[in-house]
């Protein structure tokens, strides 16, 4: 049960208890009233008639019974004590007060029918309950069109933070004017972590972009003086460093430009053949390509290759040219395919299965190894994490510019698991996509 449906129960509960209560006490303090007035009424009577019964001898005209056949056990009983007393019954003669006292040797006896009363008293519990489901009728609605508001307001506040987690950190609940609650609080306070948690995340950006940029100028010069040292291993091993921390440089810029949304792409149809095939030849890793496929490698395959170096022969041998046409950024789409590839080489094992399926707008990229690690498929890829302890695998950076140009381009990235093993990285190219609009991307 929701916590609107919730409110509304707790308010039709409180009414009804409300309205039971009052009837409740109003039923017994109206009978105690007539019971009160009939008893009183009762013995004025047996007193009058004990006056005219010790004047006369006689009860004739004055109400009075002497040992009266329908008198009550118990008040009988007292009566034959010595005392006097009075009784209400609600007999087969209807309910009536009995007021009895001694007289001689007898019982003096009076019975007053109270049956139009207890009627009054019936008619007002009717009224009662009357009253009380009307002021339900009228307070239930009022509370559902307060639960409703306080319900809309709390379903804002969660919806804006499940967009402030998928990313959206400019999602802000404060209305114009919001009454000043408990409601309130939480929205600010939602508020503030966004505010704060989104100046934090610019910084950091401002912060990666500066330090690449900064970077970028003496790297040049490092790059320029270590092709100038004397062949030999020192100088070799010099210009590998070298050379990675370039790339770390260039992909640090490229993670700021995507995070800065300053990257545009340039769609126009194209082949996708060869621009996969541009893309595993540039990484200089073996991949097999295998074309008109379901997403599912294990099916039968209409046409395949391998593409890329190894072992200094070229082991291409088919042309896909004339394959599906797509509309994308043939050098976007190339860099999401490369880092996908180089990924799959470097934290996974070969085979390395590049697979466009039989819609022809769906590239997946498997390899056999172990998988992607659980809290990557849960938060998606993460800058600086590879997830592997061992140094010296990665910075982590290839998976998170593939997600980021995949936004750019309009297409969907996502990371998963084959049931006999390995990972499987599928992209989703739209068919004809409007022109995207640049973004942040997170990770």
């Amino acid at each position: 049960m929701t916590l609107r449906w919730r409110i509304v129960a707790l308010v039709a509960a409180a009414t009804c208890a409300a309205a039971a209560a009052v009837g409740v006490l109003v039923h017994h303090a109206s009978r105690d009233r007539e019971l009160s007035q009939a008893r009183d009424g009762a013995r004025t009577t047996l007193d009058r008639a004990a006056v005219i019964y010790a004047r006369t001898g006689a009860v004739q005209g004055s109400g009075a019974v002497l040992d009266a056949p329908g008198l009550p056990g118990d008040l009988r009983r007292l009566v034959e004590k010595g005392h006097q007393g009075t009784e209400f019954t609600t007999g087969p003669g209807g309910p009536a007060m009995w007021a009895a006292r001694p007289a001689d040797d007898q019982v003096l006896s009076v019975r007053l029918d109270v049956s139009t009363a207890m009627r009054d008293i019936g008619a007002l519990d009717t009224n009662i309950i009357l009253a009380g489901l009307m002021t339900t009728a009228v307070v239930l609605p009022l509370g559902v069109l307060t639960a409703e508001r306080m319900s809309r307001r709390l379903r804002l506040a969660a919806a804006t933070a499940r967009r402030i987690a998928a990313g959206d950190l400019d999602a802000r609940i404060s209305p114009a004017a919001r009454p000043h609650d408990e409601i309130a609080e939480i929205s600010g306070a939602v508020d503030s972590m966004a505010a704060a948690l989104q100046e934090r995340l610019l910084d950091e950006q401002r912060f990666t972009a500066d330090v690449a940029h900064e970077l970028r100028t003496p790297l040049m010069g490092l790059v320029t003086a270590a092709e100038l040292l004397p062949p030999g291993e020192a100088a070799g091993y010099v210009r590998d460093r070298v050379r990675v921390l370039s790339t770390l440089v260039e992909e640090l810029l490229e993670i700021s430009r995507l995070d800065a949304g300053a990257e545009e792409a340039d769609l126009s149809p194209c082949p996708l053949g060869p621009v996969l095939e541009e893309a595993i030849a540039g990484t200089g890793l073996s991949a097999r390509l295998r074309t008109g496929a379901a997403e599912d490698t294990g099916q039968e395959d209409t046409g395949q290759q391998n593409t890329g170096q190894q072992d200094g022969e070229d082991t291409r041998q088919q042309d896909v040219t004339d394959g599906p046409k797509v509309w994308t950024d043939p050098r976007r789409l190339t860099r999401i395919v490369a880092n996908l590839v180089v990924n799959a080489h470097r934290h996974g094992r070969e085979p390395v299965e590049v697979t466009v399926a039989a819609d022809g707008r769906t590239v997946t990229v498997r390899d056999h190894g172990t998988g992607f690690p659980d809290d990557l498929l849960e938060k998606g890829p993460q800058r600086f994490r590879t997830g592997v302890r061992e140094r010296g695998r990665g910075h982590g950076l290839g998976l998170t510019i593939a997600v980021g140009q995949a936004q750019v381009i309009g297409a969907t990235l996502e990371f998963g698991n084959a049931p006999d093993g390995g990972a499987v990285a599928t992209l989703r190219l739209p068919e004809q996509p409007e022109r995207p609009e640049p973004g942040p991307i997170h990770g």
